[in-house]
């Protein structure tokens, strides 16, 4: 599988690739140096709240404001106080 990767040379060049997964080092585009490959860190954030996904926490607070709204849309049509 080919992935984007980023390789750093000794120069401290850094560049990205797109490389098979197995690939240690690279070949500098600036210096034509050996590159090695850098360890990305895994990105993401939790809601601190709830503990949920951030776009699950604001999917579920869109549905309760669409919800609420219809409950009083049908309020009024009924005429229920």
């Amino acid at each position: 599988m080919r992935v984007i990767l980023d390789f750093k040379c000794p120069n401290g060049h850094i560049e990205e690739h797109f490389v098979d997964n197995l690939t240690k080092t690279h070949s500098c585009d600036r210096c034509g140096k050996e590159s090695t490959k850098l360890q990305s860190t895994i990105r993401f954030k939790l809601d601190i709240v709830s503990g949920h996904f951030p776009s699950a926490t604001d999917k579920w607070a869109k549905n309760r404001r669409l919800k609420l709204k219809e409950e009083q849309r049908l309020e009024a049509i009924n005429g229920i106080d």
